[in-house]
């Protein structure tokens, strides 16, 4: 019903900035919801990064907060897109970064993950 595909990670120095997107196109007949982003390092536990709603209200992980910037376009009815733009980056901010994507309609409530994309921070 809903299919996401993230883009943008990389190789960077610490203090760089990277941009990731991810789009999430919808079948007909299902609401996107609210958006996300999580990370996962090696050996921890996937943990929220940031998150856009429709109506554009956003959330952020305190690691984050004046670092990354989370936006939407949702201009478009079957294709909404998020970017999150990162600055000031860190070696800690090494991770594989997932978009998830809440959806629903009358009769379901349910999220899709996108495959992820690395991002690796150096020193």
């Amino acid at each position: 019903q809903v299919q996401v595909v993230e883009s943008g990670g990389g190789l960077v120095q610490a203090g760089g900035s990277l941009r990731l997107s991810c789009t999430a196109s919808k079948s007909v007949g299902f609401n996107l919801d609210v958006m996300g982003w999580y990370r996962q390092a090696p050996g921890m536990q996937r943990e929220l990064v940031a998150s856009i709603s429709r109506g554009g209200t956003t959330n952020y992980a305190d690691s984050v907060k004046g670092r990354f910037t989370i936006s939407r376009d949702n201009t478009k009815n079957t294709v909404n897109t998020i970017y999150l733009e990162m600055n000031s980056l860190k070696p800690e901010d090494t991770a594989v970064y997932y978009c998830k994507t809440e959806y629903s309609n009358f009769f379901t409530k349910a999220g899709s993950w996108g495959q992820g994309t690395h991002v690796t921070v150096s020193l």
